[in-house]
């Protein structure tokens, strides 16, 4: 799957959707710093590490190509599914580059001024994120190499002219 940019997405949610996805993420933030202010830092943190946007984006992708699916006389609740499914795995990568962020911030904020600190960790999840998805492109470009060499194979074994001479089942047929 290639990344790209694609401006026409914008144009397909609505200004509730909109509102929907920043309500959503404000709730969880502020929740969080209740969170943190009752019960410390440490469990507030926790909260903050919440998907925010997350549930509100899957459910929204899921109905943008169901809706698109359908508008094409098709079924699409399971391609919906699908797209949901696909963010779903571009956020898991970019949480193992949160983890990168907060441990960049947790180990440079006391020594450092919070720019600096805060620019670090940036750099940090980016280079993370970029980096598990293209560990995560070369796997999966590996397994489907597999999957056709292993199809080819199949089919040559399949296609493969009896040899001359003997049968399998004359030489059985003998015994």
């Amino acid at each position: 799957m290639k990344i790209k940019l694609e401006t026409g997405a914008l144009r397909q949610s609505t200004w509730h959707e909109y509102v929907l996805r920043f309500a959503f993420g404000g709730t969880v933030t502020a929740l969080a710093g209740i969170i943190a202010k009752r019960f410390g830092p440490e469990i507030g943190g926790l909260f903050l590490a919440f998907p925010a946007i997350l549930p509100a984006s899957a459910t929204l992708i899921e109905k943008h190509e169901r809706q698109k699916k359908e508008r094409n006389g098709m079924q699409g609740a399971e391609r919906g599914r699908k797209a949901a499914g696909v963010d779903a795995i571009g956020a898991s990568m970019g949480a193992i580059g949160l983890a990168a962020f907060a441990f960049v911030v947790w180990r440079r904020l006391p020594e450092s001024g919070t720019g600096m600190a805060l620019a670090g960790a940036t750099v940090a999840w980016f280079l993370t994120s970029v980096s598990i998805w293209k560990i995560r492109e070369v796997l999966c470009r590996r397994v489907r190499r597999m999957v056709a060499s292993n199809h080819r194979s199949a089919t040559a074994q399949l296609h493969k002219p009896l040899m001359k001479g003997r049968s399998d089942e004359q030489e059985r047929a003998e015994k």
